[in-house]
């Protein structure tokens, strides 16, 4: 029999904007009583939500259960940025570049259909443009160096056929309203989401075809005989296939160990305002989104509903197996991100920062997914290298489609991808991935 103990569960700290914003619409429902299925899910964000999805247009009749360990849109799923991001965007290689023209292809098709799964759910279950947003993105450039790195990366966009328009500082004062930014390349693919009404949203549209139990994490996982058999806290899932959405996770489940880098970005949100509260257009149009040139600068989006705006600036990143970081730190990393906010908007001092939080990436050294048949009847959807919205919404699409059986091309070239390198050992990784990190963050300079 195998035996899986699951000994620590990820900590989520600080409160997510988007989360708080968010309205929720339907019960919170924790596993009590032993249960039998076809199918078990666990991990409630974008792959296993996908996943779902994906194998009730494949299986329509079979009985799938989703076990989260808290309640939706609280974890990392609801932490993000909200960037689909259809075109390259490697994490780690500190440029938005293209390496070799057939596999960014590959990786922009892949992208594109998972884009494409999330505008049929926002189409299916009636999701609105503040939760689903079309808009495109913009790469903002604050310096030299931000220039520079639009201009390769507007070279890089033509090598491929990709559409794009080049910004200059005018027109990136008046979308954004600060004269912080001295120019910018708009790509149109990307949709923009609000993710925690995205989560909510999906997992309403799913209720009554999946049973879903929030609050019931898994603390063991053993193969019974045909059966996987999942134990929570009051009761227990036994089911034939299990797909594992949990992300970094994983580790815990005894996968990939020694693989993966846990990496922790962190955000804050304004409380909201209105049009006029500061003077007039001080931050521009309605809804814009930016992108730092530099990859390890700042993340801004301004949302607005109902004559009422927020911004969301995200900096920082850290290196964290132990997959906690501390309230302390948010906050320190909150007040830094202050600085950040009023170098923008240097009118808005009164503003203040009403939610501030950290949120877990999983990245691999070879930029590759945690993905496959780990187990017999076990499969992984994890590890999506700082792009969650859309890689996470990949994995447990393909996850599904690997498991059921269902055969495509995408799913070839998909599956057709290296296992995550090996790190090295502690407390080297620690040292050498924080290093990096740490040089890169300072290197970005005032695009952070």
């Amino acid at each position: 029999m195998t035996r899986h103990v699951i000994k620590r569960l990820p900590v989520d700290s600080g409160v997510s904007g988007w989360e708080a914003i968010s309205e929720r619409g339907f019960p919170v429902t924790a596993l009590d009583g032993d249960i039998t299925a076809d199918w078990l899910i666990i991990g409630g964000g974008f792959a296993g939500l996908s996943a779902a999805r994906r194998l009730l247009q494949h299986r329509p009749q079979d009985k799938i259960v989703i076990l989260d360990a808290r309640e939706l849109a609280k974890g990392p799923a609801g932490r993000n940025s909200g960037f689909m991001i259809d075109v390259p965007h490697n994490l780690s290689s500190g440029e938005y570049s293209v390496a070799d023209e057939g596999s960014t292809k590959t990786e922009i098709r892949h992208n594109r259909l998972a884009i494409s799964f999330v505008a049929g759910v926002a189409a299916e279950f009636g999701l609105s443009g503040e939760t689903f947003d079309p808009s495109g993105k913009v790469n903002a450039a604050a310096s030299d160096r931000g220039l520079a790195l639009n201009d390769n990366y507007k070279r890089s966009l033509e090598k491929i056929g990709e559409a794009h328009r080049v910004l200059d500082a005018g027109e990136m004062r008046r979308m954004t309203g600060s004269t912080y930014y001295r120019g910018g390349l708009f790509t149109p693919g990307a949709v923009m989401i609000q993710p925690a009404d995205y989560i909510r949203g999906l997992a309403r549209g799913l209720r009554g075809k999946v049973s879903l139990y929030e609050h019931s994490p898994v603390l063991e996982l053993s193969r019974e005989g045909r059966n996987w058999k999942a134990w929570s806290n009051r009761g227990s899932v036994s089911a034939p296939k299990v797909i594992l959405g949990v992300n970094g996770h994983i580790e815990s489940f005894g996968h990939f160990r020694g693989r993966l880098m846990h990496i922790f970005t962190y955000a804050s949100m304004t409380a909201a305002y209105s049009h006029n509260e500061f003077g007039g257009d001080v931050t521009g149009a309605d809804r814009w989104a930016l992108l730092p040139a530099d990859p390890m600068g700042a993340t801004v989006r301004k949302i607005t509903s109902n004559g009422r705006s927020r911004i969301v600036i995200r900096t920082r990143f850290t290196y964290n197996p132990s997959l906690k970081v501390s309230e302390r730190r948010v906050s320190g990393i909150a007040a830094e991100q202050r600085r950040s906010f009023d170098a923008r908007f240097p009118g808005m001092g009164s503003l203040p920062l009403e939610y501030s939080w950290a949120g877990a990436l999983c990245l691999s050294r070879n930029h590759v997914p945690a993905f496959g048949e780990v187990e017999e009847g076990l499969f992984s959807a994890c590890c999506e290298n700082g792009l969650g919205t859309v890689k996470s919404t990949l994995a447990g699409m393909m996850a599904a489609d690997l498991a059921a059986g269902v055969e495509s091309p995408e799913l070839d070239q998909y599956r057709n991808q290296p296992e995550p390198s090996r790190l090295p050992p502690e407390p080297f990784a620690w040292l050498g991935v924080n290093s990096v990190i740490r040089f890169q963050e300072l290197r970005a300079g005032r695009e952070g």
